[in-house]
């Protein structure tokens, strides 16, 4: 993959923690030139340091990276992204829009403030840095990826807010993928299932609060290095869906075949957590 990525242009949003980290850090290691953005720009400069310190054997490192502080629940912001990725490379081969926030309550106790912040970072963040790298990508016929999540595929109970938008995410790029069937552009849905990252630390609880501590057994989940690992080779041969894990894929299937024991099977899984909002 070292030849495919050699020099091609990667914008990673998110790209401060978990799977944009570990993205971030793949693709440096296989050559690429990587624009990170997310909302803290001194821990992405932090990040910068470190890769270009462990690849500085690599060849010249300093003109690979760039830095961009990105909320992408903001337009400007992610038209900014865009325009300086260009400024300084010229053009965009690849946009992982991998940013994202998750939350745990049940919608009856929900603050709809939640529901807005989730689909402005998950959903809106999608789209409008896909809208405006979508020129870029149209010209170089490159790839836009979404990362999703299995709750992008069923609906999971306690999740309300975070899977109506991958959910949404997900009809967008289907969307769009159709749209563009002929004329180059690779669409991509990436669906990795439970990974070990900080992403259930920050969920928000009913109020907008984050919860502070993941109710899940993180060391047993894949490891977010191994799922960038994943994603970069499902880039390089340009495939339009990826779900996984094993317990993701087989949620899929039977939520098509069997979907009322899937269901229950569903409720009863969420509600063991610690501290669910849920019944047991």
């Amino acid at each position: 993959m070292t030849n495919f990525y050699k020099d091609k242009v990667i914008i990673v949003t998110g790209a401060s923690s978990g799977i944009g980290l570990a993205s971030v850090t793949n693709f440096a290691a296989l050559g690429a030139k990587v624009i990170l953005a997310a909302r803290s720009i001194d821990k992405l400069e932090n990040i910068v340091a470190e890769l270009k310190q462990k690849f500085s054997t690599h060849g010249s490192t300093a003109q690979r990276f760039l830095c961009i502080k990105t909320d992408v629940a903001k337009e400007e912001d992610c038209k900014n992204l865009i325009e300086k990725t260009v400024e300084r490379f010229g053009k965009i081969d690849v946009l992982v829009n991998n940013a994202g926030i998750s939350m745990r309550a049940v919608f009856k106790d929900l603050d709809l403030k939640v529901m807005h912040s989730l689909m402005d970072t998950n959903f809106w963040g999608t789209v409008y840095c896909t809208k405006y790298a979508l020129p870029y990508l149209l010209e170089s016929k490159g790839s836009v990826v979404g990362v999703i999540s299995t709750a992008g595929y069923v609906g999971l109970p306690a999740r309300t807010a975070y899977s109506a938008s991958k959910f949404a995410v997900r009809g967008f790029l289907e969307t769009l993928r159709i749209e563009h069937l002929y004329d180059g552009l690779h669409v991509m849905i990436f669906a990795p299932g439970f990974t070990a990252s900080n992403i259930r630390n920050v969920a928000l609880t009913a109020d907008g609060s984050p919860q502070g501590e993941t109710p899940r057994n993180e060391e047993k989940m894949m490891s977010a290095e191994r799922v960038a690992r994943i994603l970069a080779r499902g880039i390089a041969r340009r495939r339009t869906q990826m779900v996984l894990t094993p317990l993701g894929k087989a949620t899929l299937f039977a939520s098509r075949n069997i979907p009322r024991v899937t269901d229950k099977v569903e409720y009863r899984m969420m509600a063991n957590e610690p501290n669910s909002p849920l019944k047991k």
